[in-house]
């Protein structure tokens, strides 16, 4: 019958790192079917995993095998032929249970087998060995008598010994068959470990690398709400200086109210100024009649008692207008300076605007 699946099963397939002895390695990139075979012709187990062309898992069970769970949906057990130790990751706790069973029965079905075949290899040790002592009897009687119906009477023995030894060899050979095929797994396992650890140390640099950019991406981040901090900074430094300048608008929009009003009464100041020259012409005639009456004066002492009470007025009068007109350039120069004060301040505003 060759063969034949008795339990199939689904997992994630592991195998420790050779290396560290430690850690664990995936076989399988998910979960794949894994399952008991019976040998009949070779009384043997062996527990199968294939993932698509390439075998994973490939462990013939014996008495001396052990089955741990590590968690409860993980176990392992180690293969001493196969130099590793193999590991399942189950779905559910229950799956686990079954296959642990499952394995406890075949262990135990293994070491049956076992028992069975070494006492096959002892009573056949033993015939062989008794078979070898009577040998030389039945040469000698054969020998004595001659006859050839004794000699006919062995052949069985002789054909049994024959087959028995054909079907040794063709068990050899199936055993050296195996182990070539067994090598070129334990190879293709090989050369799969390596590519699985190229694989994981590209992860390992992919997940570097995504570290770095991650930082990096975390460094803009933090540059990018500093910036917006100080974004929000001169926003408000921008809003306080336009309040600042509506403040000024307001305060020109005053000061050109000022302005105009000190124009006016500027205005009626030039207006005043006017009759200024008129004022000067009255005085310098003043003066002129002045002098007129001192050289009139020699020539008349007589009007100078009649005439010192009008000149005296008159001299009274010209002080009096003195003092008005330099009141009036006083007032006139503090107002001037006081314009001039206003437009100073205008420019200066209009350069802070």
């Amino acid at each position: 019958m060759g063969e034949q699946p008795i339990f199939t099963t689904r997992a994630h397939v592991f195998q420790i790192d050779p290396t560290t002895k430690k850690n664990w390695v995936p076989a399988s990139k998910q979960a794949v079917t894994v399952s008991y075979f019976y040998d009949s012709t070779r009384n043997s187990y062996r527990i199968i995993s294939v993932d698509g062309s390439k075998v994973i898992i490939n462990s013939t069970i014996t008495p001396n095998m052990t089955f741990t769970k590590t968690s409860q949906k993980f176990g392992q057990w180690a293969d001493s032929r196969a130099n590793t130790v193999f590991g399942l990751g189950f779905a559910s706790e229950q799956q686990l249970t079954k296959f642990a069973d499952k394995f406890q029965e075949v262990k135990e079905a293994a070491k049956l087998a076992r028992d069975k075949s070494q006492e096959k290899m002892e009573t056949s040790s033993n015939h062989s060995q008794e078979s070898g002592r009577e040998t030389p009897s039945s040469n000698q009687v054969s020998s004595m008598n001659g006859t050839d119906d004794e000699k006919i009477s062995h052949t069985p023995d002789t054909m049994a010994l024959k087959s028995e030894n054909d079907r040794l060899k063709t068990a050899i050979e199936q055993s050296n068959s195996n182990a070539k095929k067994c090598e070129t797994e334990l190879q293709a396992l090989r050369e799969s470990n390596a590519r699985l650890l190229d694989a994981l140390q590209e992860a390992n640099s992919s997940v570097e690398n995504w570290k770095t950019k991650a930082a990096a991406c975390q460094e803009e981040n933090n540059a990018l709400k500093n910036k917006i901090v100080e974004l929000e900074l001169q926003c408000k430094e921008v809003n306080q200086e336009k309040e600042r300048n509506a403040q000024l608008t307001l305060r020109v929009q005053q000061l050109e109210t000022e302005l105009q009003d000190k124009e006016q009464e500027l205005e009626n100041l030039r207006k005043q100024a006017e009759i200024i020259p008129q004022l000067m012409a009255e005085c310098e005639s003043i003066t002129a009649k002045l002098q007129a009456a001192e050289q009139s004066s020699t020539e008349a002492r007589g009007k100078v008692t009649a005439l010192q009470s009008e000149v005296e007025d008159s001299q009274q009068k010209h002080t009096h207008m003195k003092t008005e007109l330099k009141k009036f350039m006083d007032v006139l120069e503090g107002k001037i300076d006081e314009l001039h004060e206003v437009r100073q301040g205008l420019s200066k505003l209009g350069i802070d605007n």
